[in-house]
């Protein structure tokens, strides 16, 4: 009777055994800490990252109307198909008598700005200065995309199978002598690295010129 029940303690045991091995690698997996998935960087065209900021404007003014708005090329787009990941805008409040800068960034560098909408000071606004002419934001019409295919018939096609690197940016903002908004599409890493310049109607979509 002893050694039956000497037997049977033994099989318990080995069982209860058993059950703590299989657990013990499951608790030390749950243990682990949860690698932190890399988040890619968000690539928007002018007229998306524009959408997002222009929110922002109109909260700081009630009758914010944008006069520019420019992409910033870094490490993470060079560019192409009208995209980047951090954009700067301008708007300026008549009622307020101010000019306020807003970006929007969905970059993911380490020295990046934060991702989505943050603005800068407010500084103050002449109607009468031509480096800040406002429009009307029904006027953009033809996004960044599009200019870019449109500069890529005119010059810009002959630079990218150069260079299938090359840097492009663009820059919006209203042209008192015609009357127009306009896309300037900038094939360089800056103005003072541009290769080619080229002007597009932002509400047709029509090409103007290669600028200087």
């Amino acid at each position: 009777m002893r050694s039956i029940r000497f037997a049977l303690a033994l099989i318990f045991l080995a069982v209860l055994f058993a059950c703590s091995s299989d657990k013990a690698p499951q608790a030390a997996k749950s243990a682990e800490p949860a690698k932190a998935e890399k988040k890619e960087p968000l690539l928007y065209t002018g007229r998306e990252a524009f959408q997002q900021m222009y929110l922002s404007a109109h909260l700081w003014a009630v009758d914010a109307k944008p006069y520019k708005l420019e992409s910033v090329f870094n490490q993470e787009s060079n560019g192409h198909e009208g995209k980047a990941t951090i954009w700067r805008s301008g708007s300026a409040s008549l009622s307020r008598r101010g000019l306020k800068s807003f970006l929007w960034s969905g970059s993911r560098l380490p020295d990046a700005p934060s991702s989505g909408v943050s603005s800068g000071v407010e500084d103050t606004y002449n109607p009468s200065n031509s480096s800040t002419l406002a429009f009307d934001f029904g006027f953009l019409k033809v996004d960044s995309d599009k200019a870019y295919e449109t500069a890529l018939k005119h010059g810009g096609d002959k630079l990218i199978k150069t260079n299938p690197e090359q840097p492009v940016f663009y820059v919006l903002d209203w042209n008192p002598r015609e009357n127009v908004l306009t896309w300037h599409v900038i094939f360089g890493a800056d103005q003072e690295a541009a290769k080619l310049r080229v002007a597009v109607n932002a509400s047709t979509g029509e090409y103007i010129r290669v600028e200087k």
